[in-house]
């Protein structure tokens, strides 16, 4: 399996208050410590073919330091991403919320399946692994049948807002 780091290139303060920057270690690590167990909703943004904006409800996890989600191939999402890999992730973690941009690719390498799926069963969704896909008795009614697509996002930048001390707001980029 290739091991993905994803390590900011450059830090930007965005706090007005004068906090100091947050260190990308806090959300990093609170999207490893928070998924799967943890009931967090991820939105992903996407772009239509005509240029408006689409989002929806996912369920992600961090696996191996990359944020990966879901998607039936009929669903919006899937076809926006077939069209145009930039989008967007946002979640709420425990005391921060945070933006994820850059692109979502399709996974089908099996050991990245295999890998994720495993996690994906650690959190109570029986994820298998069925072709170049993933299957499971159930998943969100949104996702569309089975089986669903993997995406991994690769990042090219993070907005972190803190509402728990240490407060702060900073942006990391990355390279891409």
């Amino acid at each position: 399996m290739t091991e993905h780091t994803n390590e900011p290139i450059a830090t930007r303060n965005l706090d007005q208050y004068g906090s100091a920057d947050l260190p990308w270690s806090r959300p990093r690590d609170l999207l490893a410590k928070e998924t799967p167990e943890t009931d967090l909703t991820f939105f992903v943004g996407t772009v239509r073919p005509d240029g408006r904006p689409h989002s929806a409800g996912v369920g992600a996890i961090w696996v191996d330091d990359a944020l990966y989600f879901v998607s039936g191939p009929g669903t919006r999402r899937a076809r926006n991403l077939a069209a145009n890999p930039a989008c967007s992730v946002s979640v709420r973690l425990p005391g921060l919320d945070l933006v994820l941009e850059g692109e979502a690719h399709r996974v089908t390498e099996a050991a990245t399946l295999d890998r994720v799926a495993a996690v994906y069963r650690t959190g109570g969704w029986p994820a298998e692994v069925e072709g170049d896909a993933l299957t499971a008795s159930f998943t969100a009614p949104s996702a569309g049948p089975p089986p669903w697509y993997l995406y991994r996002l690769t990042l090219h930048t993070a907005i972190g807002v803190a509402n728990a001390e240490p407060f702060g707001a900073t942006a990391w980029d990355f390279e891409h």
